[in-house]
């Protein structure tokens, strides 16, 4: 038996845009804020935070990730897909959990101009990386009480 579709509820359109603009809007947090923080771990599960200094979105799914990570979250990414990055917005205690996994980890650019006698001890070339990632789950995040409720972003429904 095939049910007739009722009428829908008032504002419901309005609901389904504002669905699909939540990953711009983490976004635009992120890179209006600064505050971009991506965490990783390793494969026994030890948890590692690092700072990423630009965010974009690459898909209705896919996000990238830049900075100049250390070599302990790029050892994570490439032994654990799992990623976490976090965007806030410290004035209006607003922001987003975007939990995926890797997709792609390229290196971006390198320092040039090491100079051993300026070092007092060896150091690691440093790499800016960007990451893509898939976004699977979008949570809220700020400093006031809340509930971990998924937000619903990655619905592909049409309004009629």
């Amino acid at each position: 038996m095939v049910k007739k579709r009722g009428k829908r509820p008032q504002g419901f359109e309005r609901r389904i845009v504002m669905k699909k603009n939540v990953l711009r809007k983490a976004i635009d947090i992120g890179r209006k804020s600064g505050h971009i923080f991506l965490i990783t771990a390793d494969q026994s599960g030890i948890p590692h935070m690092s700072i990423a200094t630009k965010i974009s979105i690459a898909s209705e799914t896919q996000i990238w990730v830049a900075g100049w990570f250390c070599p302990g979250t790029v050892e994570n990414l490439e032994n654990n897909p799992n990623i976490g990055v976090a965007v806030w917005d410290e004035t209006n205690d607003t922001g987003y959990q975007l939990l995926g996994r890797k997709q792609e980890l390229n290196a971006i650019a390198i320092t040039d101009g090491y100079s051993p006698e300026l070092e007092e001890e060896p150091s690691l070339p440093q790499i800016e990386r960007e990451v893509k990632i898939v976004i699977e789950k979008m949570l809220g995040f700020k400093q006031a009480p809340h509930a971990d409720v998924e937000e619903e972003w990655n619905q592909t429904l049409m309004v009629v």
